[in-house]
């Protein structure tokens, strides 16, 4: 079992925590967490159980594995308090924008470095995660890194050339589905549901469809056509949506929050 030292304990943190520690794959005794604020520590240590603390040299001093968990904006003053002991260890970034190349940089030399895109479900242990991993990974730490993020959700391993792809999907992609449930449910209520109910029937119904997918393994056109009978109530519904073009406006989304990515990242 590997030491791992999570510098920032903000709620992808928190997440990354809750699942490893219900899922049994790491004992508190080997995991550390890190943050300026004293509250989060305390907060932090008194739901898991774990050390906490504010200096992120000595956590990653203590660690094999350095989880990078700050904001993209404080990346590079963390790295460079802690590069000069990182020589070595696997760390692990999940700020958003941050290339490995651009890690390389602000780091030693003798690391082996991995890129992580997380998504907010992650919070309920049903997240979507891609990984990109550097030159000097082995086969070991690509297993790791998979079971770690494995504990609150999916993981996909992607070349990091699609990175930005990956945040303009899956990583700003829950906004968008929300979005989706508050409409359906504003329709519910126009058609007389009380607006509890209505959350509830969407909500629900958005979790089936989305677990149809994913264990069917089927194309969703084709899943759509199963629901869609001749003539019938679905059909009526789907012709209204093209209407309205919802398949060009979801993939104008994405194109649009993939570009925003590439020019936030540089």
């Amino acid at each position: 079992m590997k030491r791992i030292a999570i510098i920032g304990a903000g709620q992808m943190a928190e997440a990354l925590l809750g699942g490893l520690l219900a899922s049994h794959t790491f004992d508190t005794a080997f995991l550390w967490a890190t943050d300026v604020s004293r509250e989060r520590c305390d907060l932090v240590k008194r739901r898991f159980g774990i050390k906490t603390g504010s200096d992120n040299r000595e956590a990653a001093s203590w660690a094999e594995v350095v989880l990078l968990a700050v904001k993209p904006q404080s990346l590079e003053e963390v790295l460079k308090g802690i590069a000069p002991v990182l020589a070595g260890r696997l760390v692990v970034s999940i700020a958003a924008g941050v290339s490995i190349r651009r890690l390389a940089e602000l780091t030693s030399t003798g690391m082996k470095l991995v890129r992580v895109m997380p998504n907010a479900p992650a919070l309920v242990r049903e997240g979507m995660s891609a990984v990109a991993f550097g030159p000097d990974v082995t086969e070991e730490d690509r297993r790791l890194v998979r079971t770690l993020f494995e504990a609150v959700g999916r993981v996909v391993a992607v070349e990091e050339s699609l990175m930005d792809a990956v945040t303009g999907l899956s990583g700003s992609g829950p906004a968008y589905v929300f979005m989706a449930i508050e409409a359906l449910a504003d329709g519910g209520v126009k058609m007389g549901l009380p607006r509890g109910t209505a959350e509830l029937l969407t909500a629900q119904t958005v979790l089936g469809a989305a677990r149809m997918v994913l264990e069917t393994g089927e194309h969703p056109a084709r899943l759509k056509d199963r629901v869609a009978s001749p003539g019938g109530t679905t059909i009526a519904g789907l012709h209204e949506l093209e209407l309205g073009g919802l398949r060009a406006s979801l993939m104008a989304a994405v194109e649009a929050a993939t570009r925003r990515s590439k020019e936030l990242g540089g």
